[in-house]
């Protein structure tokens, strides 16, 4: 009976070593709210939500997840990495926006994104991840947006796979100072109302959430 006890005890011990430690970062704070929707919420706002149920979705998927920023109350953007330390990935949620000489026309920008930096502790590991991901995402029905790689200032991003809508960008603080694999995911276009309704909906934030942690599965697993 006593080595019974002893193997499920190992076993035990054994399963929470093998489980992954996710840290989920919330994009912006609440003094540095992001961008602003077609409607007037803050970025912040969307990202605490999404972040909340991606949270929830893995850690039913195994996981033991760190979430940071969920109060609101990170300003610098090395804090951040700081609180990931020790975890096997980070993941940093965001909505996205377009430059302002699109917004007029913000209607015509839909779609999700995925930035990987070559200058991450692990690149190859975090654009492994981001496949992973991106492919979890269009099996979901989302497609991505790939305005970011527009040659006008401040986009021109250089895709790493166009047809997954992931993109190098290798001075991204939140991404180059992770001690971890990290990946940032813009969930869709905020600025473009039907979008952000379409964003907003808590069965597409579940939606989103089910399919990042489908991905991260294949890629961390």
């Amino acid at each position: 009976m006593k080595c019974y006890w002893a193997l499920l005890a190992l076993f035990h011990l054994a399963s929470a070593v093998a489980a992954p430690l996710l840290a989920v970062d919330v994009g912006h704070s609440r003094n540095k709210p992001g961008a602003t929707s077609a409607s007037g919420k803050h970025e912040f706002d969307f990202n605490a939500a999404l972040a909340k149920r991606v949270t929830d979705a893995l850690a039913a998927d195994g996981n033991v997840v760190r979430l940071i920023g969920a109060e609101g109350d990170i300003d610098v953007l090395t804090e951040r990495t700081q609180r990931a330390a020790g975890a096997d990935f980070l993941l940093s949620i965001h909505h996205d926006s377009v430059q302002p000489q699109y917004l007029p026309q913000a209607g015509r920008f839909a779609g999700y994104s995925l930035f990987v930096s070559r200058k991450n502790a692990d690149p190859q590991a975090s654009l492994a991840c981001a496949l992973q991901l991106a492919d979890a995402l269009q099996a979901a029905g989302m497609r991505p947006t790939l305005h970011h790689a527009e040659a006008v200032a401040g986009e021109n991003r250089p895709l790493a796979d166009a047809a997954r809508g992931i993109y190098w960008f290798d001075d991204l603080v939140v991404l180059k100072t992770a001690s971890q694999p990290a990946v940032l995911l813009e969930a869709g276009v905020i600025v473009n109302p039907q979008q952000e309704a379409w964003l907003a909906l808590p069965a597409t934030r579940t939606l989103i959430a089910t399919a990042v942690a489908r991905g991260l599965r294949g890629c961390l697993h």
